[in-house]
């Protein structure tokens, strides 16, 4: 389950990377919603998102490998 994990953080770590490179006057969104503050929310949520998910996927594998354990 690490190696799928970092696997999985490594892909996106890298898909950032991609991103990061576009052209800076396609990001008129962004500069709009970092000027009225709103950039922030729109973060917040998606790294609520992120961690909900990361503790979800941590909680089902401690749980598969008790009952991988116990049988």
């Amino acid at each position: 389950m690490k190696k799928n994990l970092l696997a999985l953080v490594t892909g996106l770590l890298l898909s950032l990377s991609i991103f990061a490179q576009n052209n800076p006057e396609q990001v008129e969104m962004a500069d709009t919603m970092r000027s009225n503050g709103k950039i922030y929310v729109v973060i917040a949520v998606i790294l609520t998102i992120l961690a909900g998910l990361i503790l979800y996927v941590v909680r089902i594998d401690r749980k598969l490998g008790k009952l991988e354990k116990n049988q």
